[in-house]
């Protein structure tokens, strides 16, 4: 009795909202959605980067890769796959809102082993003969569902938002592609200066060590300084097998980015030199919700869930059919197409659900669990942009002071070796 009466509730709610489109749940306030951000930004920087903001580095090798990278990155390719997966699951959901035709075509030919009763003249049974009898036929059969509740639209829609979400997701999948191809060549030719900088220090060290010994021979220092300089000029070395084994696997790892072997794979640059620093600042916080395609993906996933959640209210109606047939059957082919072999029918069928054991409200509770589980991927998506930024705004901001006051300890250490070699 208890399951019969919330059939009925359930029943009643989903009467409410029958053949409607009911609206997406906006999950978002005005006041969620900070007016700026607080991070520090860059004067006389443009607001959004442009399409190749990949050029402003200003490095002709960068904008190569990353232009191969989108036409040969595997991942890329995988996510385009999926784009056109969702595409034939939308067409597939969308067939539902048309009548499907089918048309038969059968002949046969059988024959009666006890065959026809013969008889003389008389009328008396004389015996009997076999007979081989043709039959041959064609039909077109018609079968539509009517959607008066708009289940077959709600999965539609659902499919169609999917769509979305696969193109978001490409999208995704092209930003993260060309941001980790461009920051790997960054991290190469960061590597191989360090390498050129190791190398440097070794060759001042080695200098150092034969001064070292020279005073050593000439009793002026100890075998303690010469052991110290020893030491110092090993741990030098020992230090450049580990940078070139990271310069190697960051190399590796930019020729898997863009889908190739990482045997014999190489870039030109050697250094950092020729790398522009563009300025970086951030738009109105409202127009980073509409560009970031993880945000418009989580939205348009949870359209997608919602649809169902309509598709699965749709469900408890009666579902109404029509059929009809027409065709051909002669036992003669030259005679299948005459009126007198012509044959149709048509029917409608009605089909309701009574019992079932709690299935229809089951998939109506999980779609919207499903729903509630997307409301929430959505707004950690939007709290995850907001502080993507912030982040990286600081992140902008810190590493600029340490760069200068890494270039004052440059210039620092780099007089105090000049005049160390002099004394």
């Amino acid at each position: 009795m208890k399951i019969l009466l919330r059939s009925a509730s359930v029943m009643a709610l989903a009467l409410g909202a029958a053949g409607c489109e009911t609206p997406v749940p906006q999950v978002l306030a005005p006041q969620h959605v900070p007016s700026n951000f607080t991070a520090p930004t860059a004067r006389g920087a443009p607001v959004w980067p442009s399409a190749g903001w990949w050029a402003g580095f200003g490095s002709p090798e960068m904008t190569g890769l990353v232009t191969t990278a989108q036409t040969s990155n595997l991942d890329l390719a995988a996510a385009t796959a999926r784009v056109l997966q969702a595409e034939a699951q939308s067409e597939i959901s969308g067939s539902a809102l048309f009548p499907s035709l089918s048309l038969q075509g059968s002949a046969q030919r059988a024959r009666n082993g006890q065959g026809a009763l013969l008889t003389d003249v008389n009328g008396v049974p004389v015996g009997t003969r076999p007979i081989t009898t043709n039959s041959f036929g064609l039909s077109l059969n018609a079968s539509y569902e009517l959607d008066l509740w708009g289940k077959a639209r709600a999965n539609l829609r659902a499919a169609d938002q999917l769509v979305l979400a696969s193109n978001y997701s490409q999208q995704v999948v092209a930003l993260t592609v060309t941001t980790d191809v461009a920051t790997t060549y960054l991290d190469v030719l960061a590597l191989r200066e360090r390498l050129a900088i190791a190398d440097e220090n070794v060759n001042a060290a080695k200098r150092v060590l034969a001064i070292v010994q020279a005073k050593v021979t000439n009793g002026v220092s100890s075998r303690l300084d010469l052991a110290q300089q020893q030491a110092a000029l090993a741990g030098l070395e020992s230090a450049i097998p580990a940078v070139e084994e990271q310069e190697r696997e960051a190399r590796y790892a930019l020729a898997i980015l863009l889908g190739r072997l990482p045997e014999g794979f190489n870039v030109a640059g050697k250094n950092l030199d020729g790398i522009q620093s563009p300025q970086v600042a951030p738009g109105l916080p409202s127009e980073l919700l509409r560009r970031r395609p993880d945000v418009a993906q989580a939205e348009a996933n949870l359209a997608s869930a919602h649809a169902n959640v309509d598709a699965a209210r749709a469900a408890f109606f009666p579902q109404i059919g029509l059929s009809g047939s027409g065709g051909f059957v002669s036992s003669a082919l030259s005679m299948a197409f005459s009126n007198s072999a012509f044959g149709w029918s048509i029917a409608a069928s009605l089909l309701q659900t009574v019992f079932d054991g709690g299935l229809l409200e089951g998939q109506l509770d999980l779609s919207k669990a499903q729903q509630e589980e997307l409301v929430a991927t959505y707004r950690s998506s939007v709290l995850n942009a907001f502080s993507d930024v912030e982040t990286t705004l600081g992140q902008v901001s810190s590493l600029a002071d340490q760069e200068r006051l890494k270039t004052d300890q440059v210039n620092a250490a780099a007089e105090a070796f000049r005049i160390s070699e002099l004394q």
